[in-house]
């Protein structure tokens, strides 16, 4: 690629042509303040934070757009740059809710941290008419409050372009525009698949989940209920970020022990019932195959994926798996097996998640999601919850000594950890659907061609003398570009991975927050995944159906995969919706 040679404060830069100054600044070491950028996502220079100076230009300069020439000068930090930004971030204020201390992004919000490295204080600089919004809490997994929203439009333009649902956007002009959806409907009444990406990209607390700490903490102080949790594999990757530990570094262990020091009676693990449900999943994909079900199949794992075949592929509903997700099947075998083996009635369990995902809090409310007549999660809480829930109860996560799971429904295989990365639910299923069908010992388990961060990735594998055809697609953008060949018969897929958030869960909109200013230069879903697929590796067991516990589940309870018991018991339907 061409290069062109420019200058920035002075230094000489090479940047590739095409770049923006915002780019090679960065390249060069040089930072520049942004509110409104997301890299490919909202590059529109709305809210003229990242304003320079270039040698020549008539105005200021939007940074994050504006394209690099040769023998460009550009100057980034100069006293009228500084006094530029500062007036941007005093107008911003002027009609913003300044309650920082009650705010649930005090500490992280972008806002914040620009204000207080320019000085800024909240000073009504230019006092005047500040409307008023009321809170949406229509949506069953977040709050909505305009009257912290700044107008960057990053939420609605990863609705519209990552996740093609676009349910929220400006209405009205100038002074009275605000973000709301179509019609001023609350957000619960849109085709909203919670899936929380808004939140992710939110630069302040104008967008949060619904906090079920207190809930949680309530179970765990009523002496009649036995309250177990179950971490999804996704939050261990991510955990440690929000105490300080670099990004990746995996805190398996000391989240357990902080779990168990918060006061849950058992400390289970997500990643025994996503063997569970490979166990599952590929006996129902191998039942298609040999009997001539509607193939592809489709993972039901993601419940923002499942909300938005819901609504936007119903007529597409017969493809997907029937079953639960992981975190529903966790809490199916916990209020019917392991109360029957303990002596629990299954009213006395309180089953609390930990998900990288707000969608979960939707999903625990679905119909025939109740294996045992009561719902079979009570409380999903997302790993930004757990960090506020161990900083609440005065844990010091850093000094914890590391710590394992509790038995039965503890023990995991490397496949179970690997679901959290996009392609890892189509790797786990055939690590055990390839020795279903060809009788042998895969000596050779990891898949490399389903790895990745890429949003669509596709493979064919000869499997017991079959070309075995398979699609994983992260970001549901790129599941609309799958659903639509197998709709048209475009597709000749036999299974497909689909994970609503991009990168899979370790990317989910309930995952800790993380700076513009990082995410538009690092891929953090691949750092995130890495630890999983390092988890996995140093695992003995690497394949569901090898997990003794699973064995045990099924000699002692369940039968056989796909038996009666365990349909009833680990399988559900699923709903056409409408768009709204």
């Amino acid at each position: 690629m061409e290069n062109v040679n420019l200058k920035i404060n002075g230094l000489n830069v090479t940047a590739p042509a095409g770049s923006t100054i915002l780019e090679a600044a960065q390249a060069a070491g040089i930072r520049i303040p942004t509110l409104c950028y997301l890299k490919e996502i909202n590059e529109i220079g709305a809210c003229r934070m990242c304003v320079v100076e270039v040698k020549g230009a008539r105005n200021l300069v939007a940074a994050c757009v504006y394209p690099v020439s040769e023998g460009m000068e550009v100057q980034t930090n100069t006293k009228k740059l500084l006094d530029s930004r500062r007036r941007t971030l005093e107008l911003l204020l002027s009609n913003h809710d300044k309650k920082c201390l009650s705010c649930v992004r005090s500490g992280h919000c972008e806002l914040q941290e620009l204000c207080q490295e320019l000085g800024v204080t909240d000073e009504d600089y230019f006092a005047g008419e500040t409307p008023h919004y009321e809170l949406d809490e229509s949506a069953v997994h977040m709050v909505r409050d305009n009257n912290k929203c700044i107008l960057c439009r990053r939420c609605s333009a990863v609705c519209e372009k990552v996740q093609s649902v676009g349910v929220i956007g400006p209405n009205n002009r100038g002074f009275a525009t605000f973000i709301g959806s179509p019609f001023d409907m609350g957000l619960g009444d849109t085709s909203c698949v919670s899936c929380g990406q808004c939140i992710a990209a939110c630069p302040t607390g104008a967008l949060y989940e619904k906090s079920s700490i207190d809930e949680v903490l309530e179970a765990i102080s009523d002496e009649t209920k036995h309250v177990v949790v179950q971490p999804a594999p996704s939050v261990r990757a991510a955990l440690g970020e929000e105490f300080g530990y670099p990004m990746g570094t995996d805190v398996e262990g000391k989240m357990a022990a902080a779990l168990r020091r918060i006061g849950f009676d058992k400390v289970f693990d997500t990643d025994f019932s996503a063997d569970l449900t490979i166990m599952e999943e590929a006996h129902e994909f191998l039942d298609r195959v040999k009997n001539g079900g509607v193939l592809p199949m489709m993972t039901s794992c993601s419940p923002g994926w499942i909300k938005y075949c819901e609504h936007y592929y119903p007529d597409q509903l017969e493809h997907l798996s029937s079953c639960k997700s992981p975190q529903q099947m966790f809490g199916a075998i916990t209020k019917t097996y392991y109360a029957e083996k303990t002596g629990i009635a299954p009213e006395d369990i309180v089953c609390v998640s930990v998900m990288p995902c707000t969608a979960k809090k939707f999903e625990i409310g679905r119909d025939d999601q109740d294996a045992a007549g009561l719902p079979d999660v009570d409380i999903s809480i997302t790993t930004r919850e757990l960090a506020r829930l161990i900083r609440k109860v005065g844990i010091d996560f850093r000094s914890l000594p590391d710590e394992g799971f509790d038995d039965p429904l503890g023990e995991s295989s490397g496949a179970g950890v690997i679901f959290g990365a996009t392609g890892g639910v189509m790797e786990a299923a055939l690590r055990t659907a390839v020795e279903e069908l060809t009788g042998e010992t895969l000596e050779k388990v990891e898949f490399m061609e389903v790895r990745g961060t890429d949003g669509i990735k596709e493979a064919t594998y000869n499997v017991a003398g079959m070309d075995v055809k398979i699609a994983v697609a992260s970001g549901l953008s790129n599941a609309k570009i799958i659903m639509d060949k197998v709709r048209s018969g475009e597709a000749d897929y036999h299974f497909i991975e689909i994970m609503c958030c991009p990168g899979g869960c370790v990317n989910g909109g309930g995952q800790p927050q993380v700076h513009a200013d990082v995410r538009n230069f690092t891929d953090v879903k691949a750092i995130r995944a890495k630890a999983l697929y390092d988890n996995d590796a140093a695992k003995t067991l690497r394949k569901s159906h090898e997990n003794p516990s699973i064995k045990k589940l099924y000699d002692e309870f369940l039968g056989t995969p796909g038996s009666e018991k365990a349909h009833h018991i680990l399988h559900t339907t699923y709903v056409k919706r409408t768009i709204n």
